[in-house]
């Protein structure tokens, strides 16, 4: 019963709460981030955004590694980081060159610029075991002049220039063994046609780089892997790539007298009981998990680094990631593996989704590079691998080695923007004209599928045909553009 003028409120049933907006709370992230993902010229920008701040990142660290001893010696801080941006410029102009090229450009180089890598290789090889066998036992190697050409370890210097041959035989590798296995198509499936002349050409640049330079060989191997993986090579492959690669490796290790420093790595890896001097190749291992402990949460400060005063060798190059532990911390060690993985998921995502067969094999193999070559240097400055002396790619002091880690991401950026959606909405509103002349043309329109490209084997990584169906492997070469 009620009152007049009063409510009967217990009769009156409790109101229902109002159901959440749609796009609220967690769910609501992921679903905002799932739109920008969808959106044609995703895997563009992620690309663009992972490589420029691996680099911002790169330069900021080389000019707090080295500045303390550049200033020291020649009374300026600048002339390292200087140095590493021109180099930075002279990447991005081969960034922008790789963006425009059209794949059969890439195609038609691809045999040059591995017989250019096979002969610098055979050259810095061949100059450094000459040096050595010239040198009494126990006293440094005086490399041999050839007018303003000579070679060191694993530099090839031109006058006042100095460049890394294993750095060219990276891309090489790539362009070629793309090529190849898109030639071949089909066939690969066959251990005939998948090792002739696949296999003993790229052992045969596998023993050259590794002689001087094992950490590169390795960076090699795993590339050739993703390589193969990508264009669906049968397990038994890997199974016996994998012996072949262990036996190489031991070889080069024991076999070089002058190479002893390598047999050293590999005992101070294994045998934590080594002195730690300079001798017993643990000296520099220590330094680094010291820097990386003395970093904590948050790091000591940008800058204000103590190993980088000469305590910790190579910190400006293959130790800069336990230089960037110590002076910012575990974030900024977070925030460098993010960009890392962020890079590794738009490579991938670019493979998967891009049509012609040449830039997927290509993107999968540029990706696991990249990311390969960046587990191998991280795992040995924090100790789960032996130390190879390869560059943290994109943040490392090395010239040769950011020009062509640009050059090869803008091979990446070319497959971006020829992905489906991304060149139909790029001719749905063209650019500006002056912005495709300064950057980068239109990219190719996307070939209309038929019903049977199904039928046609496909590749692991990816998912789609390795050869549209239909085409023989030897009129593939060039139809792209």
């Amino acid at each position: 019963m009620r009152v007049d003028g009063e409510q009967d409120t217990a009769a009156a049933p409790a109101p229902a709460s109002a159901p959440a907006p749609p796009g609220s709370g967690i769910l609501g992230w992921f679903d905002a981030l799932r739109g920008l993902l969808d959106r044609p010229l995703a895997s563009y920008y992620l690309l663009l955004s992972s490589v420029g701040l691996l680099v911002f990142i790169g330069l900021v660290m080389v000019f707090s590694v080295t500045g303390v001893d550049n200033f020291a010696n020649t009374g300026s801080p600048f002339g390292s980081v200087f140095k590493q941006t021109v180099f930075a410029v002279v990447g991005l102009i081969a960034f922008w060159v790789c963006q425009r090229l059209p794949v059969r450009t890439f195609r038609a180089v691809a045999a040059p610029l591995l017989i250019a890598a096979f002969v610098l290789m055979s050259f810095v090889d061949l100059m450094g075991w000459l040096a050595s066998s010239r040198t009494p036992p126990g006293e440094k190697v005086v490399p041999i002049h050839l007018g303003p050409i000579w070679a060191e370890d694993l530099w090839l210097h031109l006058g006042g220039v100095q460049v890394q041959p294993a750095e060219l035989a990276k891309v090489a590798l790539v362009v070629w063994g793309a090529d190849l296995l898109v030639r071949k198509g089909r066939t690969i499936l066959s251990w005939r046609e998948l090792f002739m002349p696949l296999l003993p050409v790229t052992v045969a640049l596998l023993l050259l780089v590794g002689y001087n330079d094992l950490g590169s060989m390795i960076c090699l191997v795993v590339l050739f892997t993703g390589l193969l993986w990508a264009a669906g090579a049968r397990l038994p492959v890997f199974a016996w790539l994998g012996g072949l690669v262990l036996a190489g490796v031991l070889a080069l290790i024991l076999l070089p007298a002058e190479k002893d420093y390598r047999l050293a790595r590999i005992k101070v890896f294994f045998d934590p009981s080594i002195d730690a001097d300079a001798t017993a190749g643990r000296y520099q291992y220590l330094r680094g998990l010291w820097a990386i402990g003395n970093g904590g949460w948050f790091g000591v400060g940008l800058g204000e680094s103590q190993l980088k005063w000469g305590r910790l060798p190579n910190a400006h190059n293959d130790f800069i990631f336990a230089i960037v532990a110590e002076e910012l911390g575990v974030v900024g060690c977070l925030v460098v593996l993010v960009l890392f993985g962020m890079l590794t998921y738009t490579g991938l995502r670019i493979a998967r989704r891009v049509e012609d067969p040449f830039r997927r094999l290509a993107a999968a193999a540029i990706t696991i590079w990249f990311v390969g070559q960046a587990i191998i240097n991280i795992g040995g400055v924090v100790g789960l691998m032996p130390i190879t002396g390869l560059p943290l790619p994109f943040i490392s002091d090395g010239g040769s080695a950011l020009v062509v880690a640009l050059g090869a991401a803008g091979m990446l950026s070319s497959a971006a923007r020829a992905e489906p959606d991304c060149a139909r909405a790029m001719h749905a509103r063209p650019p500006r004209k002056w912005v495709r002349l300064l950057w980068a043309p239109l990219p190719p329109l996307p070939r209309a599928r038929s019903e049977s490209d199904g039928d046609v084997p496909s590749t692991r990584a990816t998912g789609r045909p390795l050869v549209p169906h239909g085409s023989s492997p030897g009129r593939t070469r060039g139809r792209s553009s």
